[in-house]
């Protein structure tokens, strides 16, 4: 509970924290005389301005973060089908079909371990790939019916397109120079509200500390959701990978099964 509270909150708290810092030089520019910028249409202007632009960006990440939910869930049903497709081959040895196994086992184990420890190593995944390949070729050497081998074959390309699509997605920066313009007109926004006459003071500092909570926290929110396979306790936006694991317990179970009915 206290994990999905700080999920949900962590960020809005932190945009808060670095407000209530801003208040201070706000608050005194505010008692001494200094806020002499009066409000008219130009600011509400410019400030509609800023928030539209980060409205821009937020689109563009929550796309790429809606289609990274869904990663999780296929990279699970590939490999499980991978593994059960295997299970039903009609083979007079099962040797390959159990080192088959093995490995996509040891893919998965792979993924797992990339995504938790946030380091999305795709050479390293390939190479387990690579075995799984090199199985499916033996599984046609062993005169397994051509139709099988393009499934496996299949769902193997499925796979493949899955991991170099996070692959890209970590990678990649949603538009780098409209972040800097982001950042930018925030920052401007912030400045151009330290100097603005709002009277009286209680009004001022609420004005200020909305509409700087707001847009610092959209930004920080963006930033978080840029990269969407990011675990860990300091980020707030991450997708749910949790079927991987559940998937890793299946492969368990099922191994036990089948090893209790050999002996």
């Amino acid at each position: 509970m206290e994990l999905e509270t700080r999920k949900k909150y962590g960020i809005m708290i932190k945009a808060i924290l670095i407000t209530i810092v801003l208040l201070i030089p706000r608050t005194a520019i505010d008692i001494l005389g200094y806020d002499t910028v009066p409000i008219n249409p130009v600011v509400g202007a410019f400030i509609t301005g800023a928030v539209f632009t980060i409205a821009i960006i937020f689109t563009g990440t929550f796309t790429d973060f809606k289609e990274s939910e869904k990663t999780g869930g296929d990279l699970a049903a590939a490999l499980k089908a991978l593994y059960n497709d295997s299970r039903v081959l009609p083979l007079t040895d099962q040797e390959p079909a159990r080192i088959f196994r093995a490995h996509v086992r040891d893919l998965l184990r792979e993924m797992n371990r990339c995504f938790k420890e946030n380091c999305w190593n795709l050479a390293d995944i390939n190479r387990e790939m690579d075995k799984v390949n090199n199985d499916i070729r033996t599984l046609a050497y062993a005169n397994v019916a051509p139709p099988l081998i393009a499934k496996l074959r299949n769902e193997l390309g499925t796979l493949d397109k899955m991991t170099n699509r996070v692959d890209v997605i970590i990678r990649t920066d949603f538009i780098p120079a409209a972040y800097a313009l982001a950042e930018i007109a925030t920052g401007s926004v912030i400045l151009l509200l330290m100097f603005v006459k709002i009277d009286p003071l209680p009004e001022a500092t609420l004005v200020f500390f909305v509409v700087c909570s707001m847009l610092i926290g959209l930004l920080l929110l963006i930033g978080d959701m840029d990269n969407p396979f990011e675990f860990g306790e300091h980020t707030f936006a991450d997708v749910d990978i949790e079927t991987l694991d559940w998937l890793e317990k299946y492969f368990d179970e099922q191994d036990a099964i089948e090893a209790a009915r050999r002996n």
